[in-house]
């Protein structure tokens, strides 16, 4: 069995399918065999799950995720990869790969095919510019998750588990805070891919909570909010808000429920906690 962590298999099987990166879609294939091992104890896979991967690329984390796990969904949106994982994967017999966009897959419908709608684990190797969407996709459509295990950009990692009064807080932090327990489990540096990203990466896992970690009347209210208060951050969090044209607050009902909370006029939307965004949500809304 060749396994694709070995670089040279990997330039071999990219040779053999003449295949060549594609910026549009973030490409970058992990060689490094610690780094994979890594993420399946990060994830704790065993042979019980059903496991959904996002962008398998030439299938190098899929073999590992194959040996751990039930049963593995990969999901990779480059068609050009398909006849490559049909090739790389043709020794797994519990594999399915789709080639679809991941934003427009069914995932409450898979999950509930394949798992009898039981929780289901993610790993990922994700990409930078489409970190958030997907991430707050799985968290949003109340899809039946474990966690979500991925690798991203440090930065963004760092960004997840941060708290207030830093400049990496903002709207993601708040938002995986309030559906998951974050947890950055190994840093990668850049030459454990092929090609090289410019930046570090990470690999963080996302334990999804049971219920939300705040109570809120309005969930997606207070996330409105958030993103209001976030958009114009270096302004008061009450011009922040009374800007927004998605929110419609008046200076006055602002100010009135920043003084029930005990909060100064002048504060910042990165000063308030989640548990403050949860309560300004149940005064203003």
């Amino acid at each position: 069995m060749a396994y694709l962590s070995n670089p040279k298999e990997t330039i071999a099987v990219l040779n053999r399918y003449g295949f060549r990166f594609q910026k549009k879609y973030g490409q970058n294939f992990l060689i490094d065999s610690h780094v994979l091992d890594k993420i399946i104890d990060a994830a704790g896979i065993g042979p019980e799950d059903f496991v959904l991967e996002i962008g398998p690329g030439i299938g190098t984390l899929t073999q590992y995720l194959a040996e751990a796990a039930g049963e593995v969904v990969a999901v990779e949106i480059d068609p050009r990869l398909i006849p490559v994982l049909e090739d790389t994967l043709s020794e797994y017999q519990n594999v399915t790969v789709i080639n679809e966009d991941i934003l427009k897959v069914d995932l409450t419908a898979l999950a509930e095919e394949k798992n009898q709608g039981k929780p289901i684990k993610v790993v990922a190797n994700l990409p930078y510019y489409i970190t958030t969407p997907i991430i707050m996709g799985l968290f949003e459509q109340e899809i039946p998750l474990d966690s979500v295990t991925v690798m991203v950009q440090k930065e963004v990692a760092q960004r997840m588990m941060t708290g207030p009064g830093t400049k990496d807080y903002g709207a993601l932090s708040l938002a995986v805070q309030y559906y998951s327990h974050p947890e950055i489990m190994a840093n990668v540096p850049p030459n454990c891919f092929i090609p090289r990203p410019a930046v570090g990466s990470a690999v963080i896992r996302l334990k999804k909570y049971r219920e939300p970690s705040v109570r809120v009347r309005d969930p997606e209210m207070m996330f409105r909010l958030i993103r209001g208060a976030f958009n114009q951050r270096r302004k008061t969090l009450q011009n922040a808000l009374h800007n927004s044209p998605d929110l419609g607050l008046d200076k006055e009902k602002i100010l009135d429920a920043l003084e029930k909370m005990g909060l100064p006029p002048a504060v910042r939307g990165e000063k308030l906690t989640l548990e403050e965004y949860a309560g300004l949500s149940d005064l203003l809304f």
